[in-house]
């Protein structure tokens, strides 16, 4: 009797881990290939784009004014070899900062840049994330791996959905870049 409840409750708890793995179903996808192919992210970049432009002429600026403060003090250097230490230092301290007021620039700028693609990128990074739930409850994935993320060293096996997600997206369906390799 004892020998036909091990059999019994062996069968059972078989049963369940496969019923369990039965219901898990994993699917991935390469969401970086998916948001490149969508013409919303083209668009996007344009826009990125013709903002930093906007940057480029101010830091422009900024660069020829302490390229001129340079050659300025380069020159007085050599009109008046014998130009005491604290002029140097003074002129010197020009220069510094002009460089720190390059710095600072730039730093603000790509900051603002920064925020603007984030701005800019987030509608199209919302819509893929909807039609990738979308296609994954359509076709009753429980879990969907970003394969593009490079940090799946060993995953179960999965389908790829990142056709059915463009045909979703209506983009075109072009050759998808090969799955992670399985260890």
């Amino acid at each position: 009797m004892k020998k036909y409840v091990i059999i019994a409750f062996v069968a059972i708890t078989g049963f369940c881990s496969v019923k369990a793995n039965a219901q898990s179903k994993i699917a991935h996808i390469n969401a970086t290939a998916l948001i490149e192919a969508m013409p919303e992210t083209k668009k996007a970049q344009t826009d990125i784009q013709a903002y930093a432009a906007t940057f480029e002429k101010d830091s422009k600026s900024l660069i020829d004014a302490y390229n001129a403060k340079i050659k300025q003090f380069e020159e007085e250097l050599a009109k008046n070899p014998t130009m005491s230490d604290a002029m140097k230092e003074v002129k010197t301290r020009e220069v510094q900062e002009a460089q720190r007021r390059i710095q600072e620039f730039q730093n603000v700028a790509q900051e603002k840049i920064e925020q603007k693609q984030n701005e800019v990128l987030k509608p199209v990074y919302d819509k893929a994330r909807k039609a990738i739930e979308d296609v994954a409850k359509e076709k009753g994935y429980n879990y969907v791996i970003d394969s593009s993320q490079g940090s799946l060293l060993v995953s179960p096996a999965g389908d790829d959905i990142l056709a059915a997600v463009k045909t979703k997206l209506g983009v075109p369906a072009t050759a998808a870049p090969a799955a992670p390799a399985s260890k």
